[in-house]
């Protein structure tokens, strides 16, 4: 990786290294690539689901896991979470290598959501507002509330109890 490419993790980014003809068939196709490649961005275009990725010889990459492997001196164990939530957003001090089961503790709030707080909504058949959390794919009831502030403090208290991140819930 450190032949190819040149890593800004402070920056995020990464960008393509003039490469030597040992990676090419011919002198003609090392000239052409290294005009129109080296010192360009490289790993930016953005997939479907806002990561951005890139082939490396012929085999595809997500940029954040390169960013990570190329700044610690090996690849993520498990998922890396933007702990801001920005998928873009590859700066090494933003991401952390974690389980499946913590990257979902850092969550946005859903676009459906109504109540403007993760894990909190009104319940129709008893007109309160109801708190509940998930961990480790159970759900866990919080209780129903009259007022909305309690049912957003047992949340919160529940977030603090089972170790969500900080940013768990935020709108973007």
């Amino acid at each position: 990786l450190h032949q190819l490419l040149i890593c800004d993790p402070v920056a995020g980014t990464l960008t393509w290294r003039v490469r030597p003809r040992e990676f090419f068939p011919s002198d003609r196709s090392m000239k052409w690539w290294n005009t129109m490649y080296a010192g360009e961005p490289a790993l930016a275009c953005v997939n479907s689901v806002g990561y951005c990725v890139g082939a490396i010889l012929g085999e595809n990459f997500l940029a954040h896991r390169v960013i990570f492997a190329m700044t610690t001196g090996a690849w993520p164990k498990n998922e890396i979470d933007h702990e801001f939530g920005g998928t873009t957003d590859n700066v090494l001090s933003r991401m952390r290598d974690v389980t499946h089961a913590q990257n979902l503790r850092n969550q946005k709030r859903p676009s459906d959501n109504t109540s403007g707080f993760i894990g909190v909504c009104w319940d129709k058949r008893y007109k309160k507002w109801l708190a509940r959390i998930n961990v480790d794919k159970k759900e866990i009831f919080l209780g129903l509330f009259r007022a909305k502030d309690d049912a957003i403090e047992a949340r919160r208290q529940a977030n603090l109890k089972y170790e969500f991140h900080s940013n768990h819930g935020r709108s973007a």
